[in-house]
């Protein structure tokens, strides 16, 4: 039997999700993007799950859509179904109540770029190298646009979805695509670390705010500020706010209930 194309494994309260195509440059599949959307959904609904760790094996992150698969699609219906499946993963990942760390150890180019882009903090190795490049084959990456333009404004994105061109990690960290770039041999303790800080917080404090910066992110500012103002009052009449405030206040560490 094949191994599986995608490894879920959930430990201490972090779920790490890893692609699992390495001699396909884990390309996203419509097998291995259904596996996804499964897992994003089991993940949602596992109260254990306080933070999710996307990962992959072998040298290349994701290089995007499986090219001969894409190819091979007879007609709109085919191509719309494919492209509104990877539309699902990615939203699924922004509206995800637990926040999402993408840990980058090679290239991420396209959908898989568009990976990156869409979860909610992102570390890579230095090695690593991000792209758009679509173009070269005669397909600007619109839907990857979606993700890149809100990660690192338009200019850039377009830079690279006009251009085609890769960018490496220092750029990638300087235009924010990535939170930090940093050697690959610490690449797995420094997210690793992030996951567990992350993973100590209130689980139900954490999708409340999570949700809410999604939701202004894109509004106006007065519309931004009542939005956020609406989460403050409710994450304030939270059980779990009136425990860290107590805890704080009694200098003991808040155990989190979970509401």
């Amino acid at each position: 039997m094949s191994d599986p194309i995608l490894l879920t494994r959930v430990e201490a309260g972090v779920a790490t999700l890893t692609l699992n195509r390495p001699d396909a440059h884990n390309t996203l599949s419509i097998a291995l993007l259904t596996e996804l959307e499964r897992a994003l959904a089991a993940v949602a609904a596992d109260p254990a799950v306080r933070v999710v760790v996307l990962a992959a094996n072998g040298r290349t992150f994701c290089a995007g859509h499986d090219v001969k698969e894409l190819r091979a699609l007879d007609g709109r219906e085919a191509l719309a179904a494919l492209f509104a499946l990877c539309s699902r993963v990615m939203t699924g990942i922004v509206r995800l109540p637990q926040p999402v760390i993408a840990k980058v150890q090679g290239a991420a180019a396209a959908a898989g770029c568009q990976l990156v882009a869409s979860c909610d903090l992102a570390y890579a190795a230095t090695s690593a190298r991000f792209a758009t490049p679509g173009i070269n084959l005669g397909l600007f990456c619109s839907t990857p646009g979606v993700a890149l333009a809100r990660s690192v404004g338009r200019k850039a994105a377009l830079e690279m979805l006009l251009s085609g061109e890769p960018v490496d990690a220092a750029a990638a960290e300087a235009r924010g695509l990535i939170n930090r770039a940093v050697a690959p041999e610490r690449l797995d303790a420094e997210v690793a670390a992030m996951a567990a800080l992350i993973a100590s917080k209130s689980p139900h404090v954490l999708a409340l705010g999570k949700a809410a910066f999604h939701r202004q992110v894109d509004m106006g500012l007065d519309d931004a500020y009542a939005c956020a103002g609406e989460a403050m009052v409710a994450n304030m009449l939270a059980a779990d706010a009136a425990e860290g405030f107590d805890a704080f206040l009694t200098k003991r560490a808040p155990v989190w209930k979970g509401r």
